[in-house]
């Protein structure tokens, strides 16, 4: 059985604060009750009136189980309920001194809408509203019917009661959706990272092991420049690797991300696993960091799928910066084999992402004569 969250400004309590809460509003609503019941009915119809010890045992009966609305709301609301028939149709509590029973039930009814979806809460506050209308039926007499003002006064409270709780749950539900919708693009944001990262990296790892390992007998000297290439592409993914995987932790991130300063670094990996690149950068706007970061992402993808596919081509990377909007195009002129390019590959999945999270235009595929190109538009709102 799930207990009830607590209510709004009591959700930095801790458990036992909590527990604290719950044993002074039962407190309360057993003295309000209480001191209902030792009211002596105005006018008096007979000067007699129950003992105290009973007006002391009314007030506990229907303040205790409040403190247990908590753990045990549905037991707790018909604890109440029960006590509240009871005391209102033996007259221990006076139907003028209603609202006192009637704090006791809107206490335990809030934590049932509070813990309960709906479909089971409604039965119970519809139980409830018949439950003490029934018992103010014979003592609340009005030009209207018998007891119809006091049954309208406690349908009243009560379904306020019920609609505050059921209102913090809902609201408590769909921030809770928030943040799991929040978490999830989180943690797309990181995957995307890591492949683009591993993709990137391994790519140009495994053109160079396999370069060296074809020339170890007979270059050694260009041997030793492949590993020195695998060394360096490999430290840089692993502190990517390390500051992507950092955001996971409660550390602060110090390292760079990267951004348009860091293409120059990225184009000078890819020459050297093989590949001509001709880099070219127009424009001198202002980008926000997270606009340079998918604009490297995007130049680092399409950069190693020029590597793994496209052979020794030559590659022609552009990004014309505006105010406002980032153009990139990255074109290679080589002759692969039929369908080299899986469309739906993660790493194009990955940049139809980036620039669909900015409202941009993305395209990819066979350019018109050999080759393929990769085209995006990131429009930012305007410089930084």
């Amino acid at each position: 059985m799930t207990a009830a969250a607590p209510p709004l400004p009591m959700r930095h309590l801790s458990p036992v604060g909590l527990v604290l809460a719950d044993l002074l509003l039962a407190g309360a609503v057993a003295a309000l009750c209480w001191y209902a019941a030792i009211e002596v009915p105005q006018p008096p119809a007979s000067g007699l009136h129950e003992p105290p010890l009973v007006s002391a045992l009314a007030g506990l009966a229907l303040g205790a189980p409040v403190a247990l609305r908590r753990q045990r709301p549905l037991i707790a609301t018909a604890v109440v309920l029960v006590g509240v028939a009871a005391t209102l149709v033996t007259g221990v509590i006076p139907d003028y001194a209603v609202a006192a029973p009637l704090t006791a039930a809107g206490s335990v009814l809030y934590a049932v809408a509070l813990s309960r979806p709906a479909r089971r809460s409604l039965p119970v506050l519809a139980v409830c509203v018949v439950v003490t209308s029934v018992a103010l039926l014979p003592v609340t007499p009005s030009p209207f019917g018998p007891g119809s003002l006091g049954t309208a006064f406690a349908a009243l409270v009560l379904g306020a009661a019920w609609g505050v709780g059921w209102t913090v749950r809902e609201r408590r539900a769909a921030a809770r959706r928030s943040t799991e919708r929040a978490v999830q693009e989180e943690r797309l944001r990181i995957a995307r990272e890591v492949h683009d990262i591993v993709a990137h990296g391994m790519g140009l790892i495994a053109v160079q092991a396999a370069v060296a390992n074809h020339i170890a007998e007979e270059r050694p000297q260009q041997a030793r420049e492949s590993l020195r290439v695998i060394e360096s592409t490999s430290r840089g993914a692993l502190a990517e690797l390390r500051r992507v995987l950092g955001t996971l932790r409660p550390e602060p991130d110090l390292e760079p991300i990267p951004g348009l300063a860091d293409l120059p670094a990225l184009v000078e990996r890819t020459r050297a696993a093989g590949v001509p690149v001709d880099l070219r950068l127009r424009g001198a706007a202002e980008v926000p960091e997270a606009v340079g970061l998918a604009v490297f992402r995007i130049v680092q993808e399409s950069l190693t799928n020029v590597v793994k596919h496209a052979g020794s081509a030559r590659c022609r990377v552009e990004v014309a910066l505006t105010p406002g909007e980032v153009r990139i195009e990255v074109r290679d002129d080589g002759h692969p084999p039929l369908g080299r390019r899986d469309p739906a590959g993660q790493g194009l999945v990955g940049m139809r992402e980036r620039v669909a999270l900015y409202g941009g235009e993305f395209q990819a595929g066979p350019s018109d004569g050999a080759g393929y190109v990769v085209l995006a538009t990131l429009p930012y709102g305007g410089a930084a």
